[in-house]
């Protein structure tokens, strides 16, 4: 109802819950349309200047555009729709969209003397680097590919769109704002040069799941299975638990790829820092990924279960943040498709002493958990606190963590891409401001005990 209401800004929404004694009304409404839209969507990063609004009829097919680039942020955020229904893979409109803008932006930089002469034309992934953008059409008769209707097909409308876009761009960039066009390909050159680096990482990463194999990261424990869809891989911090989880594991469908440290944050780091990076280019190859935004081959993942495996602490917690923010940013459709989870390892592990029965032992995932059976039982009892995966023997590790039995998973799913976006950019993101912010309206939730100071 929200995005409703954005991409209708003469739209007021409004929703009644009258299922208790008190009624709970919510109400949707924005008159900025799409560029309140982008705004939003934008709020805790940085642009470089005010929104391009573009909105024209042409031969019966309205186009509606917003755009703004950022210089703080490497993501491209680009949000389609036809008559209000969001086309997840795109068509025509988005084509037509990305064509004018690459066009456009290299013909008006070749005029403006800011493209060398013998220099090749930009590409567009790199022009639209930090470009958040949202293109909305209405067509009489859309046509669709699929049966879900998540790819528009009209050519006519990749006409419309680069008609009224092309003019629109042209006359801003022309007249209105000469100076940001040199930085956009300033931009746009910078991340071009980091072009030979990704082709090598993704030529390194794009191999055969059976036969031939490129170069596998040397810290990674492979499993024996061929079988993507049975296999899984742990990701674990350090050697040490990677030493357990190694001993732990079953070989034949479970792989283990052990981290040094803390991975880079992506969300504030140039692709050319990406593949430099030694445990980003560990995590590429060993998944089988392509390139930064590449579409997922699905038949190219080397595992079918991605699984995070940290220490229940607040390092842990960093870590499983980091790896999040990795996935989401370079290769989205990973958790969108249920490939990645997080491993829920125990927190406590408690032995009872039942005089002159034999000591048993249980297990503890959670504060609340061990809270309950505190008060639920008497005797003679120890409890142990596990600081890391690394404490745990390996029996333990598998029968707590990793057995498919009997382990818990949490795969992760992404329900609201727009809060997504805004939490990854806050929490982050470059704008110390932002987290500050969001840290201090927070503050009051968190319990002081918890806190590992």
């Amino acid at each position: 109802m929200n995005e409703l209401a954005f991409l209708n800004s003469k739209l007021n929404l409004k929703i009644e819950d009258r299922r208790f004694n008190t009624i709970k009304i919510s109400k949707f409404s924005h008159k900025g349309g799409l560029t309140e839209y982008v705004s939003t969507l934008c709020k805790q990063t940085q642009v470089l200047h005010e929104i391009i609004e573009i909105e024209k009829e042409l031969k019966g097919i309205s186009v509606e555009v917003a755009l703004v680039w950022s210089n703080v942020n490497y993501q491209e955020n680009l949000l389609s729709f036809t008559n209000n229904i969001r086309t997840l893979e795109g068509g025509t409109h988005v084509d037509g969209l990305k064509n004018v803008l690459t066009r456009t932006i290299n013909s008006m930089g070749r005029k403006t003397g800011k493209i060398k002469e013998n220099s090749p034309n930009l590409s567009g992934e790199f022009i639209r680097e930090g470009l958040t953008g949202i293109i909305n059409v209405k067509v009489s008769e859309p046509e669709f590919e699929g049966q879900i209707k998540s790819k528009l097909s009209n050519q006519e409308v990749r006409t419309a769109v680069d008609q009224i876009v092309g003019q629109r761009l042209k006359n801003y960039f022309e007249i209105e704002n000469q100076d940001f066009l040199a930085i956009i390909i300033e931009k746009a050159t910078e991340a071009q040069l980091a072009f030979d680096i990704a082709k090598k990482a993704r030529e390194i990463s794009r191999k055969k799941f059976g036969s031939e194999y490129s170069a596998l990261p040397g810290k990674l424990a492979d499993c024996s299975t061929r079988n993507p869809s049975l296999a899984e891989i742990f990701i674990v911090e350090g050697d040490s638990a990677g030493g357990s989880a190694k001993q732990a594991r079953n070989r034949r469908y479970q792989a283990i790829l052990p981290l040094r440290g803390k991975i880079i944050n992506i969300e504030k780091t140039d692709e050319t820092k990406i593949y430099n990076n030694t445990e980003i280019q560990a995590l590429i190859s060993a998944l089988g990924l392509g390139s930064k935004d590449e579409v997922l081959n699905v038949e190219q993942l080397r595992y079918r279960r991605i699984i995070i495996m940290t220490d229940a602490d607040v390092d842990g917690a960093h870590i499983r943040t980091l790896l999040l923010t990795f996935f989401y940013r370079y290769q989205r459709k990973l958790i969108e498709e249920g490939f990645v989870y997080i491993a829920c390892p125990p927190l406590y592990k408690i032995e009872c002493n039942g005089g002159k029965k034999k000591k048993t032992q249980r297990y503890c995932y959670s504060e609340g958990e061990l809270e309950y059976f505190l008060f639920e039982n008497t005797g003679k009892f120890s409890v142990q606190r596990f600081k890391g995966l690394g404490e745990m023997m390996p029996e333990q590790l598998w029968k707590t963590t990793m057995n498919p039995e009997k382990r818990i998973l949490k795969r992760v799913e992404v329900s609201d891409a727009q809060q997504a976006n805004r939490i990854f950019s806050v929490l982050m993101g470059e704008k110390v401001l932002a987290r500050k912010k969001f840290i201090q309206i927070h503050a009051n939730k968190m319990n002081l005990e918890n806190i590992d100071f």
